[in-house]
């Protein structure tokens, strides 16, 4: 199982609404229950739009970081994602 310091990081930078979550759909989907992955992004909407991908699609969102340029979400795949 990953955990947050061996999440790998996927750099959604540059992608507007809605494609940052329709990557991160299908790249968790490829994951194991429980592992972490940080997305990036520097869509202004990802704020509202990947908590409430990880609420509906049973993900845990664990960390929310504010970057330079953007945001990035640490999230962990859930069990029946």
């Amino acid at each position: 199982m990953g955990t947050a310091t061996e999440a790998d990081i996927y750099d959604l930078k540059g992608l507007n609404c809605p494609l940052p979550v329709l990557k991160a759909r299908k790249r968790l989907a490829s994951m194991q229950p429980g592992q972490h992955l940080w997305l990036e992004t520097t869509d202004p909407l990802a704020v509202i739009d990947i908590p409430a991908f990880c609420t509906e699609a049973g993900h845990r969102l664990v960390d929310t970081q504010g970057m330079a340029e953007g945001y990035r979400f640490l999230v962990e795949r859930g069990p029946g994602a």
